[in-house]
């Protein structure tokens, strides 16, 4: 192994070590103190980011644009079928987003060790934490689509688990539930598209599927039809992930977690995930042109929807969900427009600013009464020109169409999650009868046999 490699390992090992140590002190009940955790978490953290930031200087220093670390095949069906194949590639792309993950995490991480001091729930926020922070590596450093799919249901499992932190209350529950039933629609339009990239191109390896060539460079050679299958597929995977239209009504719900898991997750970094998938598969949009209308197109309905539903919104935490909902919309219209790098800066730009607003958001009314008294008077209400102009009676139809999100959490659970629920229980009671139905064969059997022996 080189430099690269060993960094390379360092970078997702120490993450991994950490979340291994929290979760085996959980399962064999012999729970860490606050201040050894704090320790464990600030050191992952510290020294994953040192080999980050050791890879983009050896690689800046000697030109390369593209380093892996290959752990080869985890799962092997047949010599020429599917394969689970663990591969990490650092390149121009994931190594931007892994440095601005290990910072905001451990921003974030200091400030829920002060945040949550004392509270029953800490080592379980930190052991969540952590398998956060693990499974966006993996999907930021993905090498393979399958490594990618990993990261991206560990980041999904853990998102899920902090917005039911407060599980002794039922709305959490009750809402981390509906974000769960969200993600599985994302990531069973995801799964589909791994399996269709592996049946097209025999590869799950990125760098091999777009001809050996680094991001954003290269195409991906699939017929046609199989290319707009496989991207709307991607697509409502991002869309799921990153809360754009239909999907955007889970981001408020997921603000019943605690204020750091709000800042890091839906603020900064797990929101963006979505748009980083997109980015990955650059290289397939960039070939069809209609895909990539279809992508702008959907970015602009979210930023619009956002934007007027983020006006509405009654507490600070839901306004700024809207407001990233918003940002995330412009970002995948860059995508559309085949604007790379503009889409990965806007991204890191973001991130740091949202996560900054949702920490500070407890403060943020106090700050706007301050200022309101500075200039000694009330603040404009900012509303656009075009909604002054309009008619009080249109006023109040946009605003109850603002207000209720657009009718697309009812819509959801009418159309998708309520028919799916249905057939499943359907499914049970099958499932009941038939049980029942072969208990009691059994035991007429065993009767009829002590009849016999009598």
């Amino acid at each position: 192994m080189n430099a690269v490699q060993i960094l390379a390992a360092g970078v997702v090992g120490f993450p991994v070590i950490a979340l291994v140590v929290l979760g085996l002190s959980g399962l064999l009940q012999r729970p860490l103190s606050e201040s050894t955790v704090d320790r464990i978490a600030k050191a992952s953290v510290a020294l994953g980011f040192s080999a980050a930031l050791g890879i983009l200087g050896i690689m800046l220093w000697t030109g390369e644009r593209a380093a892996v670390l290959d752990l080869g095949n985890f799962v092997e069906i047949g010599t020429e079928h599917f394969h689970f194949h663990m591969e990490f590639l650092f390149d121009r792309l994931s190594i931007p987003m892994v440095l601005m993950s290990f910072v905001l995490v451990g921003v974030i991480g200091s400030f829920a060790n002060i945040y949550l001091q004392g509270d029953a729930g800490y080592h379980r926020f930190f052991l969540s934490f952590s398998m956060f922070l693990v499974g966006l590596l993996f999907a930021f450093l993905a090498g393979t689509i399958e490594t990618l799919f990993f990261g991206w249901e560990l980041v999904g499992l853990s998102s899920a688990l902090l917005i039911a932190y407060f599980h002794e209350r039922k709305a959490p529950v009750e809402n981390g539930l509906w974000v769960w039933g969200v993600y599985r629609i994302a990531d069973g339009a995801f799964l589909l598209a791994a399996l269709l990239l592996h049946h097209l191109t025999g590869e799950g390896e990125f760098m091999r599927m777009v001809s050996a060539s680094p991001w954003p460079e290269g195409g991906l050679h699939i017929d046609p039809w199989s290319t707009w299958i496989v991207g709307i597929l991607l697509l409502i995977a991002a869309a799921g992930k990153s809360g754009l239209v239909p999907f955007s009504g889970w981001l408020p719900r997921a603000m019943e977690g605690p204020t750091p898991s709000s800042a890091v997750f839906y603020g900064a970094l797990s929101i963006h995930l979505g748009a980083y998938l997109l980015l990955r598969m650059g290289p397939l949009y960039s070939g069809s042109v209609g895909l990539r209308v279809v992508v702008f197109t959907l970015g602009l309905v979210t930023a619009v929807f956002a934007a007027m539903a983020s006006r509405v919104q009654s507490d600070v935490k839901s306004a700024l969900a809207f407001s990233s909902v918003c940002q995330v919309g412009i970002i995948v219209m860059e995508i559309g427009l085949g604007l790379w790098y503009l889409a990965l800066i806007h991204i890191i730009g973001h991130a740091f600013l949202r996560s900054l607003q949702l920490l500070r958001a407890p403060t943020l009314l106090r700050d706007y009464r301050a200022m309101e008294n500075a200039i000694g008077g009330r603040l404009a209400n900012g509303q656009p020109i075009w909604v002054n102009q309009l008619s009080a009676q249109r006023q109040m139809q946009w605003y109850r169409f603002a207000l209720e999100r657009g009718y697309l959490d009812t819509l959801i659970e009418s159309w998708v999650l309520s028919p799916f629920v249905r057939f499943f229980r359907i499914c049970e009671r099958i499932e009941n009868r038939w049980m029942s139905f072969l208990q009691g064969d059994s035991k007429k059997n065993s009767d009829e046999g002590k009849r016999v022996v009598e």
